[in-house]
This record gives C-alpha cells, structure tokens and sequence, in this order.
C-alpha cells in the first residue's frame, strides 16, 4: 500500500490535510513528514509546497514528489532538488476551473473598466464612465497553452471573447487560435486586445514581459499576469501605463511576494492586485487529485503534468 508523507504548508495544516485524504483517498496511508516516527523509504511520496534547505536531501530517497502548486520552479531552482525524482505538478478539474474564473472576471473588469469604478466608490464619486465594447469585439491572447492556459481559453471562447493562444510547439485548441514558436509571437501580440500570461517559469521566460515587448501589442491593451511575477520586468510595465500604452493590468502573482508596502503598484490607478488566490483548490479536491497521480504512478503510468526538469514544466 502507498504512503504519502505531507510536508505541505508546514506541521500546523497537517490535520487538515490528514483529514482531506481521509476522504479523497481512505485506503492511503498519509503521515506528517514533520512527526518524529516518521522516516521516509524509497517507496513513499512526498507532498510539498516549499520545502525547508535540510529537507532536500531526504527528498532524493522518494519515490515521487508532487507540489501543491501548478508551477515548480521555486522548487527546480534548489540546488539540492533532486531532479532525479519524479515531480508532479498540480492539476485537477477545480484548479482549472477557478483559473478559468478569475482571468474572465480580470478580463471582463479590464473590458468594463472597473478599476475607475472601484476608486470613484472609495471617494465617493459618482461618474460615468460607460463602456460600449463587449466581449464579443475583444481579441484575447493567452501565453501558454498547457493544463491551464489550454482550460482558460476554451472557457473565455464559451464565454464570447475572440481567442488566440501562443506557444512553443504545435497544439489544437478547440474554438482557439493557436500561434507556434518565436516568430509567431509579433503576430500573436499584434491582434490581442487583452494579454493574459500563463507561461512557466523557464530562463527564457523570466523577464519577458518588457517595456518593448508590450510595444507589440495594439495601443491601449489590458494585461492579465496569472504566470509568474518575475516574468515582469516591473518598471516597465509601470513604463507602459503610466505613458497609455497599456490601459490596466490585473496582477495575481508579483515579485516579490508579499508584494512591499511601498510598492507603487499598490496604489497604482490602472493597477488590481490580488494576493496569488487565483487558482488554489480545496484541500480535498489536491487530494483527489493527488490520489489519482499516485495510483498511476504505482501502476507505472505516467500522470498527465509530470514535470520535465529540463523544460521547468
């Protein structure tokens, strides 16, 4: 029988954890990894968010490890990561599902201009500031085209937006369409109205989002960063509302995180942050999920979002 040991968010979640499984999975043994009985094997799993320094040496005696998050790259960038060991990451129907919510509440709010809507309460203004597009005339582009950036598109084509998708190999994306590689990407920013990012974390995509490359995008573009905060180089996105050239962003993941009291994104009259709530699914659907990944890799399947250390995803 497997056992799963959880390291996730610490000793004081275990019993919340503990009693997730209890549910999701009741033939799964689940111990606390931080329990002094409890000695990892080379048949156990491993749940992680983001390990201790002394935690990675015994991880290399796991059997797998699965992150509760749908990025891995805190965990890749270790130097003590045991690449050698399998590394699932975060999937599950809810997590796509909310991620799915969240850019389409972000787009429709960029779209309506609800940010103007949010300040004009908090002075308690009342101002007209009427918005006769609809969704139906708005092109939406999504970098990153995996678990999730595949899930968001096809809900905000349901929805009625004009979707196109951008990544670095060949991919069908029912009612999306799908740009390939490097040279597509002029082309993919040059008809998007809104930009949503939801690229890994790799070399070549931290920094990417720069003062010149939001210049490919038509004037007055919105941009959604549901990725990775160092994707963005933040002063040039500043750079790119502050001169018009972007017309909002809406902002789930930041660097650093928390975000500091003195950023000026905070107060920023184009600018929404959210705390990095976008897409974390209960306790019990994780397990679920967690579950099912196991129980193909004991069968010697492969799960679906193995992570392949070379790629970061």
């Amino acid at each position: 029988m497997a056992r799963l040991i959880i390291s996730a968010d610490g000793p004081e979640k275990f019993a919340i954890w503990k009693e997730a499984f209890a549910k999701a999975a009741p033939d799964l043994t689940v111990c606390s990894w931080y329990a002094p009985e409890t000695h990892l094997l080379p048949s156990d799993y491993v749940l992680v968010w983001k390990p201790e320094a002394d935690h990675y040496a015994a991880l290399a005696q796991a059997k797998a490890i699965l992150c509760t998050g749908a990025g891995v790259d805190h965990l890749l960038q270790h130097p003590h990561f045991p690449v050698h060991v399998p590394l699932v990451r975060m999937g599950g129907e809810q997590t796509a599902h909310l991620m799915a919510d969240y850019v389409t509440w972000a787009a429709i709010g960029l779209l309506r201009d609800a940010r103007t809507w949010a300040i004009q309460q908090n002075q308690h203004q009342w101002v007209y500031n009427g918005i006769v597009r609809t969704s139906a005339e708005i092109r939406i582009g999504v970098m990153g085209l995996g678990h999730l950036g595949a899930h968001v598109a096809t809900h905000l084509a349901r929805v009625g937006f004009q979707v196109a998708g951008w990544k670095r190999s060949a991919a069908s994306v029912p009612n999306v369409q799908v740009y390939v590689g490097q040279e597509a990407l002029p082309e993919f920013l040059a008809t998007t109205d809104i930009l949503v990012n939801l690229l890994p974390s790799t070399p070549q995509t931290r920094g990417l989002v720069t003062y010149e490359f939001l210049k490919n995008l038509p004037h007055g573009a919105g941009f959604i960063n549901v990725g990775r905060g160092e994707h963005v180089v933040q002063a040039d996105l500043l750079q790119a509302l502050d001169t018009g050239l972007l017309c909002g962003a809406v902002l789930d993941v930041v660097t650093p995180e928390p975000l500091p009291e003195q950023s000026p994104l905070w107060g920023h009259p184009r600018v929404t942050v959210t705390p990095h709530v976008a897409s974390e699914a209960s306790a019990y659907k994780q397990a679920e999920y967690v579950a099912q990944a196991i129980e193909q890799l004991e069968q010697g399947e492969t799960p679906a979002l193995l992570c392949n250390p070379h790629t970061g995803y």
